[in-house]
């Protein structure tokens, strides 16, 4: 009987904050075609979102969380909620332009006394909503977590251990989130060096990578009116240029329209979660060709060589 032969598969959830809830809508996609995926790496929100679905959480239960989340007094009352309100772009009257400017000075302040705006228990207790308390080598699929080590300026790669702790220190957002220390190391946000964690699927054994990027559209030149909105600039720009380099080395590329949104922006979660559903949709083909080509490929360098040695 002939033997299916086809590549493996990996799946690269770039990082952006809120923007990456829409990593779920492309995982509802994928697993409704039967997209196979043999190994998920995430950086920041895409290790959140990707651990959670190789624990074992489905997107619907992973949307239905989001939902719940969002609607509860625990998140409104939040200091995460405070940040939203303080950089979101709606906002419409006098008073409401001057308290969020108000309360965006008070975090820059926080900023220069403080390693970090929120500490990391706030974000454990957002991690621990979502994810199960279990090892990375106990998911059922194959799971790694991209952070960056401060120390050493170099990716660090959770492949075992704590599922959590991996993601609390993949997710820590520079100045946001004090860094973790993990064994002798300070780890941050994965998204330092590496948005969307392209090259860490190829060394975990990928050979077609399906990348998932969720940067925003970069400002105009006429909205830059403040230092903090050209210090805000050269940090895209630069995260561009890693995002650029990584993404050359994926076989396609699911780019969700996120618009402008801030990392923070986590009440429009819902809206983000059907905008990744139709990214996904719009790229099913592709994978679906791709998939088939690098199969029948696969398959028949398989054939030729048994023949070659006398199968």
């Amino acid at each position: 009987m002939a033997r299916i032969w086809r590549k493996k598969v990996g799946l690269a959830l770039g990082g952006g904050g809120a923007r990456g809830v829409s990593h779920i809508g492309v995982l509802q996609v994928l697993e409704d075609a039967q997209i196979p995926i043999d190994v998920i790496v995430g950086t920041s929100i895409g290790a959140l979102v990707g651990g959670a679905y190789a624990s074992g959480t489905s997107p619907t239960e992973l949307a239905e969380k989001v939902e719940t989340f969002i609607a509860s007094r625990e998140f409104q009352s939040s200091v995460l909620k405070s940040v939203e309100a303080a950089f979101a772009a709606e906002e419409e009257s006098f008073l409401k332009k001057v308290r969020s400017f108000l309360k965006s000075q008070f975090f820059l302040i926080q900023m220069l006394l403080r390693p970090s705006i929120l500490s990391a228990s706030q974000l454990e207790s957002l991690i621990d909503y979502f994810i199960p308390e279990m090892n990375i080598e106990d998911c059922r699929l194959p799971f790694r977590a991209v952070a960056a080590d401060l120390k050493s300026g170099e990716p660090f790669v959770f492949s075992s251990g704590s599922l959590r702790r991996a993601i609390l220190a993949s997710s820590a957002v520079p100045g946001a989130i004090e860094p973790i220390d993990y064994d002798g190391k300070l780890l941050s946000d994965g998204g330092i060096v590496s948005p969307v964690p392209v090259e860490t699927a190829r060394k975990e054994g990928a050979q077609v990578v399906i990348a998932v990027p969720v940067d925003r559209s970069l400002p105009t030149q006429e909205e830059f009116k403040t230092a903090k909105d050209i210090f805000y600039q050269a940090s895209e720009i630069t995260c561009r240029i890693v995002e650029r380099h990584e993404l050359e080395q994926a076989d396609i590329i699911i780019r969700p329209n996120v618009k402008d949104l801030h990392w923070s922006n986590f009440s429009r979660a819902l809206d983000l979660i059907k905008e990744g559903e139709k990214a996904a949709k719009e790229s099913l083909p592709e994978i679906k060709t791709r998939l088939s080509l690098v199969s029948s490929i696969i398959y028949g360098l398989k054939r030729l060589g048994g023949k070659h040695h006398g199968g």
